[in-house]
């Protein structure tokens, strides 16, 4: 094991840390919450990570974003995630996907070859069919609702989307998963009633740098989307390792 791991491995144990290296996880979106998500799991020691976004780092991303420096804007997030993998642990087996997941993309993805699917995308259509691909495959996902809006991150927590209440996706998702025959998903979210913008004024700022196709842009700052990540990267490292 490596001397970087060596305080993890003190933690977990050899057995949990050879499981780590031995597994692959898929993380899909590395914005706020997934870039946070990657983080955690290449100082974990996950062994292999795929990496899926579209975009460029946007200027309105440094307030949030762990990959956002004035030196990363106008890269796209997938490769300045990958250097930043392989400056922690040389020895994780990247692979890139620089593409927006949708139903017509996904056949892209070798889902059976996951141990763990990360969901932290924007749109219900590809979040759904995240959900169903996964299962499909038998691969364990968790999935990130809500963190636009809100300013709380002791109000975050995991649950099994049928149990969530007050987050919008949380309800949308409930909606389209039952229609769907979908038994249960492993999601984080926030009780946190959303909060509206203090100044809409920024919002066509936003739009120009990030977002210029979406209708909804929410508020956001560099706390809550981090704790989400974080949040669901330790569930990630849990059900890997077994321990609880």
């Amino acid at each position: 094991m490596k001397e970087q791991f060596a305080r993890t491995r003190l933690m977990f144990g050899g057995e949990a840390m050879d499981r780590l290296a031995a597994s692959r996880v898929a993380v899909f979106g590395i914005g706020g919450v997934g870039g946070y998500v990657v983080e955690a799991l290449a100082r974990s020691g996950v062994g292999a990570l795929d990496l899926v976004d579209s975009d460029k780092v946007a200027l309105s991303n440094l307030n949030r974003q762990i990959i956002a420096t004035l030196d990363t804007v106008g890269r796209y997030k997938t490769e300045v995630m990958r250097e930043r993998i392989l400056s922690i642990n040389p020895d994780c087996r990247v692979r890139v996907h620089t593409c927006f997941y949708l139903p017509e993309t996904r056949d892209r993805f070798d889902f059976s070859a996951y141990d763990y699917v990360v969901d932290a995308v924007d749109t219900v259509t590809a979040k759904i069919d995240l959900v169903l691909r996964a299962g499909e495959a038998g691969t364990p996902i968790i999935s990130s609702m809500g963190t636009g809006n809100k300013i709380n991150p002791a109000l975050f927590e995991v649950a099994d989307i049928y149990q969530t209440s007050v987050d919008p996706l949380a309800r949308v998702m409930r909606r389209e998963l039952k229609k769907r025959g979908v038994p249960g998903l492993k999601v984080v979210y926030s009780k946190e009633e959303p909060r509206k913008a203090k100044d809409p004024r920024e919002l066509e700022t936003v739009r120009s740098q990030e977002a210029p196709k979406r209708r909804s842009i929410p508020a956001s700052n560099a706390f809550t989307p981090s704790s989400a990540g974080l949040l669901i990267a330790s569930e990630v490292i849990r059900d890997l390792t077994g321990i609880g």
